[in-house]
Order: structure tokens, then C-alpha cells, then sequence
């Protein structure tokens, strides 16, 4: 990756009209105020359509986009939504918050209609994205079935079609046909518009860095297709599921309930799947981070029905074998390894070997609760081959960081800061600029903490639901003067 710096926004916090963020006029501007404030890159959260607790990493497939990104003012261009039927649908009544029950309730039913009068049967770039993308029947036909069974998760389904029998899938595949093509064509609006947007971005000079998650969840259209990849009973019910031990952070850890690869499985198939998987991701995305690199190290295994996760122990993962498997089918590709948290000696050895940027978070720098090697956070011990944040999507702003850690973590940062204590309302760009002048090879900074905002804005708190993954930026927040900024402290640190 090209020394630079970018920024973290979700497409879902951009301030497009209608209830959420997605591929409208605003995500172009942003572009264009990326490329006006110095920046080489754009990072994103998982794409997928979200499921429970609304989280991009918990989606009902690792393939599929999320429909509520599509452009309704597109449509409309297009002549397959009219514009008063938009205006005249509740998204809710906060512009700075998305209201996904309302989304969930009413944006679908618009997209029912643009499916209803597109012709699409013989139109040849729906046929061509059909035909090349394999995992789109196996997607449409599960989103079908849920419809039909209210949206309940697939263990409360009829048990024949849980466990795919034959005579039953063809016979649901004749009844749901309408509703199958439905999804097809959502996803063919999608990637339609995703690939636009990319475009634009990349003919700007910015690079897309797309976010994974290395499992993919139980309610998922890959468990119900491919219950070999996973360690699931006969009957398809997980036998052991993902999480965190205990730590500082959370004294029973985190129960994340995502089933378990069964890594036999995978080895034996040259981890097909998973170059299927990467090079899908790469074919969207410029840059890949996946997320809890560590998992293929050693992942944490916690019996299915535990109630928290220190019942769990950890299991040996794939390790540099499945890396191999994937340079040797796609070449070397641009991919970041998240492996935040805990980190042994062979986790460490295993990022080395794979020659991927890892990540440094300045916040861990200071935490007190973290029982590992704390200075590898500082910026003055970062190398080149890193990408430095203040925080991700799942810590404090750093606004609000600095005025809620300990007064012996405060006395830690200002002797970091050689006892300079700036102004509360300019420590967060002391702070930024920090990262942006280390050695990193690429920096990236929340949109949150260069507008210096406060935990109401906070992305995710992780073990908690329901209050999560709803911020929205303002249209007016990124103005000429934060470009302004943004460019001069991007020039001065070289990047």
C-alpha cells in the first residue's frame, strides 16, 4: 500500500436522504472531499445486508450487498420508483440516526415496486450478473424462504428444507420463483451502483478498504448451502461457536454465537470456499481487512448453548496454509490484518510471515486494562509496514476517550504529550496528528474524531445491542475549512 492517510466512514452514516446512507449524490461528494483534503483512501464497514442488531458483521450472507445502500434516487432517474412515493415513505424522523425499523418496514416494499416494473427477463446485464455469480441462487432462493416464514431464523424452519432436501428445495423454488427473482434483481441494483461509485472513487485517486469478517453468522445463506464447511451436527445445529475469553474488557467475554469453521473440511477442499469468498471481496474492494486475524492463528471454541463465553478454550486454526492456498489461486493482494486484542508469540509470527499491514490503535496506547505489550501502540514504535488509527469503529471517540480514562491513563497521555495539555476542544486533532506522523504506511482517522464529536456518535459499543450502528454525519459537517484541514495536517506529516 502507498504511504497516505484516509479516512473511516460507514457508508451507512453518509447523509443521504431516505433513512441511511448509500450509493446517492452524497457518497460522490464525499469522494470529492476526500480528494480535495489530501486523502488516498476510504475505509468501510462489511457491505452485507445486516440481520440482528442491525451489525455489518452479522449478515445474512458473506456474498450478497445490502439493499438498503441502493440509490432510491437512482431508481427514480430510471423511471422505476416515482419521486413522491419516496418523499411520501416514514424512514424516520432523525437525519442523524438511521431507523432501521422503519427501513426494514418500508424501504424493501420500494423495492418491490422498482422490481415489479423493470423489464428485466431479457435484459442482458441482469443475465450476465446471474450467470456469474454462483452464490446468487442459494442467497435469493434463503431470503425467499425467510419471507415466507415471516423472517424467523432458519433453526425455526420446516426441517426438510433446513437440511436441503432435494424434492422440497425444487418444489419452494417453483412456488417463491417471483420473490427469487426479486432478491436476483436487488442485488443486481446493487452491484450495479457499488461498482459506479467505486469507479468514480478510483479515477479520483482513492482507494476502497472493505472490511470481512472472518465468520460469517448462523442465520446465513453459506451455513444453510455448505453445512460441511462448518462444525455443525448431523442435524445441522452447531456443535461449538465463536467469541473472546474473559480479558479486561469484559469479565465473561463475548459470546459472539458465529458457527465454528471446520478447518479438516476446508484444508481438504484447498480452502475453495474461502478463495471463492477473497476473490469476490477483491473484485469489490481495493484493499481487504479482515477482521480477528487471529482467529486463523488459534480461535476461541465455546460449546453451543453456553451462556457466556468462559466455557470456551482455544483450537488450533488454519495458519499460513490457507494464505498460500489463496496467493497461489489469486497472486498477492492488498490485505490488512486485524489483530487487535490479546496477542501471542505465534499470532504475531503468523502476521509477519503473511507480510500484511497489522493495525496500531492509539487509545490501546493508554489503557490500562490491556495486560499486553502496551507500547507497541505508541506512535514513536510503529514501523512502516502498520496502519494507524485513533480508534476503530468499535472504541470511544477520542473526544470523549480523553475525558472518561483514568486520571493515572490521563497523567500517562499528557507525559506522552511532553506535559502539553491543549485546549478540550483541540486535543483530538494534537492526537490525530500524532498517528498521522508516525512511520504507519497508511493512517486512518473515524470522520468522528476529525469533527471532533463525542460518544453520541460512537459507531459500536461491542456486547451491547440495539443502540448501535445508527450514526449519521451531517450534509454540513465535512465543510471547506475541515478540507482545509484535513489537507494541511496530511501534507505536513508527508502523506
Amino acid at each position: 500500500m502507498e504511504r497516505g492517510a484516509g479516512i473511516l466512514l460507514p457508508i451507512s452514516s453518509l447523509p443521504s436522504e431516505y433513512g441511511i446512507g448509500c450509493f446517492s449524490g452524497s457518497a460522490y461528494r464525499f469522494i470529492d472531499k476526500l480528494r480535495e483534503s489530501g486523502q488516498k483512501y476510504w475505509q468501510i464497514l462489511p457491505l452485507g445486508p445486516t440481520s440482528f442488531g442491525d451489525s455489518p458483521y452479522q449478515s445474512f450472507s458473506t456474498f450478497a450487498g445490502n439493499p438498503y445502500f441502493i440509490s432510491l434516487k437512482e431508481l427514480v432517474s430510471e423511471g422505476l420508483l416515482k419521486y413522491d412515493e419516496c418523499e411520501n415513505t416514514y424512514f424516520g424522523d432523525n437525519p442523524e440516526r438511521v431507523d432501521y425499523y422503519s427501513l426494514y418496514k418500508n424501504r424493501l416494499g420500494l423495492l418491490h415496486k422498482a422490481y415489479e416494473r423493470a423489464d428485466i427477463k431479457n435484459h442482458e446485464g441482469f443475465i450476465n450478473f446471474c450467470q456469474n455469480n454462483l452464490w446468487l441462487e442459494d442467497y435469493c432462493l434463503f431470503m425467499a424462504l425467510k419471507d415466507k416464514f415471516g423472517g424467523k431464523d432458519l433453526y425455526t424452519w420446516n426441517r426438510d428444507i433446513r437440511l436441503r432436501k432435494p424434492d422440497i428445495l425444487e418444489s419452494c423454488r417453483r412456488e417463491l420463483d417471483f420473490e427469487i427473482n426479486f432478491y436476483r434483481f436487488i442485488q443486481y441494483k446493487f452491484y450495479e451502483q457499488w461498482k459506479k461509485l467505486k469507479s468514480y472513487a478510483n479515477n479520483n485517486g482513492i482507494k476502497i478498504i472493505g472490511d470481512i469478517p472472518i465468520y460469517v453468522a448462523l442465520d446465513s445463506a453459506e451455513v444453510w448451502a455448505n453445512p460441511e464447511l462448518f462444525q455443525l451436527d448431523k442435524n445441522n445445529v452447531p456443535i461449538s461457536v465463536a467469541g473472546c475469553p474473559p480479558d479486561g474488557f469484559s469479565a465473561e467475554g463475548q459470546l459472539w454465537g458465529n458457527p465454528l469453521y471446520d478447518w479438516e473440511t476446508h484444508k481438504r477442499t484447498d480452502y475453495k470456499w474461502w478463495i471463492s469468498r477473497l476473490k469476490h471481496c477483491f473484485g469489490i474492494y481495493d484493499v481487504v481487512r479482515i477482521d480477528h486475524f487471529r482467529g486463523f492463528d488459534e480461535y476461541f471454541s465455546i460449546p453451543y448453548g453456553s451462556k457466556t463465553a468462559a466455557e470456551g478454550h482455544w483450537a488450533e486454526g488454519p495458519g499460513m496454509s490457507l494464505f498460500r492456498a489463496v496467493e497461489k489461486a489469486l497472486g498477492k493482494k492488498e490485505v490488512v490484518a486485524e489483530d487487535l486484542g490479546f496477542i501471542t508469540d505465534s499470532v504475531k509470527r503468523l502476521v509477519e510471515e503473511s507480510g500484511f499491514p497489522n493495525m496500531k490503535v492509539l487509545e490501546f496506547a493508554f489503557d490500562s486494562r490491556d495486560t499486553g505489550d502496551r507500547a507497541d501502540y505508541l506512535p514513536h514504535n510503529y514501523g512502516e509496514n502498520c496502519i494507524a488509527y485513533t480508534g476503530t469503529h468499535d472504541n470511544q471517540t477520542i473526544v470523549s476517550w480523553t475525558k472518561t480514562i483514568s486520571e493515572k491513563e490521563r497523567d500517562e497521555l499528557l507525559n506522552y504529550l511532553s506535559r502539553y495539555e491543549p485546549d478540550g476542544k483541540e486535543i483530538h486533532k494534537r492526537l490525530i496528528s500524532l498517528v498521522m506522523k508516525s512511520k504507519a504506511k497508511v493512517c486512518i482517522i473515524p470522520i468522528q474524531d476529525w469533527l471532533g464529536l463525542d460518544d453520541s456518535c460512537r459507531m459500536n459499543t461491542p456486547s451491547t445491542t440495539g443502540v448501535n450502528w445508527r450514526w449519521r454525519m451531517s450534509e454540513t459537517a465535512f465543510d471547506k475549512d475541515l478540507c482545509s484541514e484535513i489537507r494541511r495536517i496530511t501534507i505536513q506529516s508527508g502523506r
